[in-house]
């Protein structure tokens, strides 16, 4: 490579060489679950990695700007594409047509076969992250390797597209994984949203798109910050990403300006949401993957109320919401809060568990194991340990009170 047309040019300037490894994220959902994956080579002097966002128009730049102030390295994809990439980790199969080198699909959400079918117009198949037109190209598979979290998608993916079998390893969840090893740090994961004393907190989380709890109801956060005592429980907003790229940090919290001013507190965009689910001995979620998740910890989930929306049989999704009561508005909320404990008492966490990962604590050794087998890299003596996320980070609360509107007369 040479610099002349901007291609980093290693045996001008480097420090030292390595084999690059590219962390190839459409989106900053695909981005922050690569990142698990971070830790499992960051050490290694053998390798360098970068970082790169497809071009296709779709995403806004959010990704790339957490690249960036992360302190990584972002190349362009003219620079992408003159570069043969010792591995390519891929949180989608969106772009990895313009990419060189060897790629390993990790799933973002839950996985690539747990959550929601949809059907073609053509042949009428079950399409998730399995379907063969996100698999395969001109009759081969993409992917050299797709990491599946667990058993039952590998008898999904032998149902949907065969071909990829041969190409595929059940590797468990390494989010989740993260997120048991997080738990264990319960008290200053409180103590940085701020509680200190012995409230609880009420985690409540949505994913984007109209059909979601946020997207369905407007006054979501600021009914449940208003239904519950503020000397009793801390109330903490967590929201879908898509939420803050598509509508902008200014104007989501302008809409929840109403629910601050009742109490709640809301994660910073992008933050990392394990923080606030170890700290959490409630949850209300909709359909997304953080309340299966949480149910998996062991932490009662209340499903918020959502529009239709399909979820694949047997999945941690579709099992959550048939064993979880659904929050009703009109009610009050204490009572069902502890239904949503009982339930949990029946044993639900761990049949979530069970369900989201069939390799408990086992997914950074695999996977490591298999991305030195693509590198062609002897892997590193050293055990690399299973960090606990980042301590939450809550947008600040406004110094000044905003004025609140007074009744005529």
């Amino acid at each position: 490579m040479n610099d002349d047309d901007g291609v980093l040019a290693p045996e001008h300037w480097a420090t030292r060489l390595g084999v690059p490894v590219l962390i190839f994220a459409p989106h900053v959902v695909a981005l922050l679950r690569l990142n698990d994956l971070v830790p499992l080579i960051d050490a290694d002097h053998q390798v360098m990695r970068v970082y790169a966002v497809p071009d296709n128009g779709e995403d806004r730049p959010d990704a790339a700007e957490l690249v960036r102030a992360d302190g990584g390295v972002l190349l362009t994809m003219p620079q992408v594409r003159r570069v043969t990439h010792g591995l390519v980790l891929a949180g989608s199969t969106r772009g990895v047509d313009d990419v060189l080198g060897p790629v390993l699909l990790v799933p973002h959400g839950g996985g690539l076969g747990q959550y929601r079918p949809h059907r073609t117009d053509t042949d009428g198949a079950l399409v998730t992250g399995l379907h063969p037109a996100q698999l395969m190209r001109d009759g081969r598979v993409r992917p050299d390797r797709i990491a599946l979290t667990h058993e039952r998608e590998w008898d999904l993916l032998a149902r949907i597209c065969p071909e990829a079998l041969p190409h595929a390893f059940v590797g468990g969840d390494i989010a989740f994984d993260r997120l048991v090893a997080t738990a264990e740090y319960r008290d200053q994961h409180r103590r940085a949203l701020g509680v200190t004393d012995d409230r609880e907190v009420l985690l409540v989380t949505s994913t984007w798109s109209p059909l979601s709890g946020f997207g369905r109801n407007p006054e979501l956060f600021r009914e449940i910050a208003e239904a519950l005592p503020r000397d009793r429980f801390r109330v903490v907003a967590s929201l879908h990403p898509q939420i803050w790229s598509q509508h902008g940090t200014g104007q989501v919290l302008g809409w929840l300006s109403d629910a601050i001013d009742a109490g709640l507190r809301v994660l910073k965009p992008y933050t990392d949401w394990r923080g606030a689910v170890a700290a959490a001995d409630h949850v209300l979620a909709d359909y997304t993957s953080l309340g299966t998740f949480a149910a998996g910890l062991g932490t009662p989930v209340l499903r918020l109320p959502h529009g239709p929306q399909p979820l694949l049989e047997g999945s941690p999704a579709a099992v959550l919401a048939e064993h979880t009561p659904r929050w009703d508005p009109t009610r009050p909320l204490l009572p069902q809060l502890r239904a949503a404990a009982d339930a949990q008492g029946r044993g639900l966490g761990a049949r979530i568990a069970g369900l989201l990962t069939s390799r408990p604590g086992e997914a950074g050794k695999i996977l490591r194991k298999e991305m030195y087998d693509l590198l062609g890299l002897p892997e590193p003596a050293r055990a690399v340990p299973l960090s606990p996320a980042p301590l939450p980070r809550l947008v600040p609360r406004p110094v000044i009170p905003r004025p609140r509107s007074r009744p005529d007369g």
